[in-house]
C-alpha cells in the first residue's frame, strides 16, 4: 500500500532537498517539486517527494484519519529514528 502523508519541514538542506519530521521520525526528502516551502511547512510526502504544501489543520486532520484507520503515520513514513533522549 503506498500512501502519502502529511509532515513537518524541520531543516532545508541542498539541491532541493530537506528533512521532515513526524511523530519524531525525520526522513530526507526532495522539495523539487514544491515551490517556497520553508522550515514548519507541512507538505504531502509520497515516495521521498513533497507533492504539494498543505495548512497545519488539514494536515491534523488527516493525520487524525490515518490514524483512525488504524495506521501508524510516523511508521509509514520511515526514516530516520532519532536516539532516545535526543534533542528534536
Amino acid at each position: 500500500m503506498c500512501l502519502a502523508i502529511p509532515a513537518r519541514i524541520v531543516e532545508l538542506l541542498a539541491g532541493d532537498q530537506c528533512r521532515v519530521e513526524l511523530g519524531g521520525v525525520r526522513k530526507e526528502i526532495s522539495l523539487a517539486l514544491v515551490d517556497g516551502a520553508a522550515v514548519g511547512d507541512y507538505v504531502i510526502v509520497h515516495v521521498g517527494y513533497a507533492l504539494t504544501r498543505l495548512d497545519p489543520e488539514e494536515a491534523a486532520q488527516t493525520l487524525a484519519l490515518i490514524a483512525d484507520a488504524g495506521i501508524d503515520p510516523a511508521r509509514a513514513l520511515g526514516g530516520e529514528h532519532p536516539a532516545p533522549g535526543a534533542a528534536r
